[in-house]
């Protein structure tokens, strides 16, 4: 009776995931997204993922009409273990926009983008620096401003220069 409880358990929760990830479902990775002691799946497509679990829910069904006890308790706790992590992916699949292979280059891309971010930022904090070199009367507060947007400068020369060459990166990837 125990053991129905558990199928049905998990029956539920394996579906539930399944309805939870199913916007992700057909998403491709740049990798592999687990451990092979985890899945035997190498797959870059999280549908895979959960195919897997599929396929594992009905082998422990199996096993348990077959009243294997050792292989329903292995076999349990490693569902458990593959829908724990499939569900910690799904909630944590926002912070990993960059691995996707679905982007025209990868990595290339979320490193352009994260560039272009920085070069906003460093823009956003040159321009305040200048907003308060304006107001400042004092000339040890102009110095320590103007040596601040040297330095913003400097750093922004940098940012520019590795957006480029991510750039370029690109344009060699897309030809």
């Amino acid at each position: 009776m125990k053991t129905d409880r558990l199928l049905q358990s998990l029956q539920t929760q394996l579906q539930q995931l399944c309805q939870t990830l199913e916007p992700l479902a057909q998403h491709r990775t740049l990798s592999a997204r687990f451990d092979q002691q985890l899945f035997q799946t190498r797959s870059t497509l999280i549908n895979d993922y959960l195919q897997e679990c599929r396929h594992n829910l009905d082998a422990l069904t199996l096993h348990v009409r077959e009243q294997k006890t050792e292989q329903v308790a292995w076999l349990a706790e490693h569902l458990v273990a593959q829908m724990e992590a499939l569900a910690r992916e799904g909630a944590t699949w926002s912070l990993r926009h960059h691995d996707s292979a679905h982007l025209p280059a990868g990595r290339r891309h979320a490193q352009l983008l994260q560039h272009q971010e920085y070069e906003r930022r460093l823009l956003a904090m040159k321009q305040q620096r200048e907003a308060q070199l304006r107001n400042v009367e004092t000339l040890q507060a102009q110095q320590r401003l103007h040596k601040e947007i040297e330095a913003l400068d400097g750093r922004l020369a940098r940012c520019r220069h590795a957006l480029a060459g991510i750039e370029r990166a690109l344009a060699r990837q897309t030809r």
